[in-house]
């Protein structure tokens, strides 16, 4: 089933008033059952105006690195920009429970350590039996269409993510980059985001 063919049904079980460094946002939970333990979260920036396209960062779980800041990846100085940026453009954020592009915090960590032998991130996923990037996109479809945005400037370097939206009912107005210098420590594994899943970004 392709990644934005309709697979969740997910509803809104729960929502607050989240003050963050960056502003307040109306965290939004999304389940099929009120008592998962992991959600699926929206934020969304309480004076959003659902009348006009709406920045929007579709954001996938990295515990390693939203949480710990890893320097592995730059998925939680994405996330920290992101939150800048929606908050100043009053946008949203979907924060997706898709650890480590849909594999899991488990076989993630046995991905980092193929890597510390050598392979890639790409190699590492492929070696282990698993796919290269596992996501499903359709959760993010459900969740704009409940929230009744049905336009969005979409805050992302990756291509797929844009595809995942062709025949769907979110209609992308525009691409916004989001710019993380790369750090010693996760050079190479942008290089591979880049040269080979077609990420869009120069490496600073």
């Amino acid at each position: 089933m392709g990644k934005n063919q309709p697979q969740h049904t997910l509803a809104r079980q729960a929502e607050a008033i989240i003050p963050t460094p960056w502003g307040p946002f109306n965290m939004v939970a999304y389940a099929k059952d009120p008592e998962d333990w992991m959600p699926h979260i929206a934020l969304v920036h309480p004076d959003v105006d659902v009348n006009e396209p709406v920045l929007t960062r579709i954001h996938s779980e990295c515990i390693t690195g939203d949480l710990f800041g890893s320097k592995r990846c730059d998925c939680g100085e994405q996330l920290t920009k992101a939150l800048e940026m929606t908050a100043a453009e009053k946008g949203v954020v979907l924060y997706l429970r898709q650890e480590g592009r849909g594999i899991g915090i488990i076989n993630k960590l046995k991905a980092y350590q193929l890597q510390d032998l050598g392979l890639n991130t790409i190699d590492a996923n492929i070696h282990l039996g698993l796919e290269v990037d596992a996501r499903q996109y359709d959760i993010a479809v459900a969740m704009l269409n409940d929230l009744s945005i049905d336009r969005i400037r979409l805050l992302t370097n990756n291509p797929e993510k844009i595809e995942a939206f062709d025949q769907s009912s979110i209609h992308i107005e525009g691409r916004a980059p989001l710019i993380i210098r790369p750090q010693q420590e996760n050079r190479d594994y942008l290089k591979t985001k880049k040269n080979q899943m077609g990420h869009l970004f120069d490496l600073l």
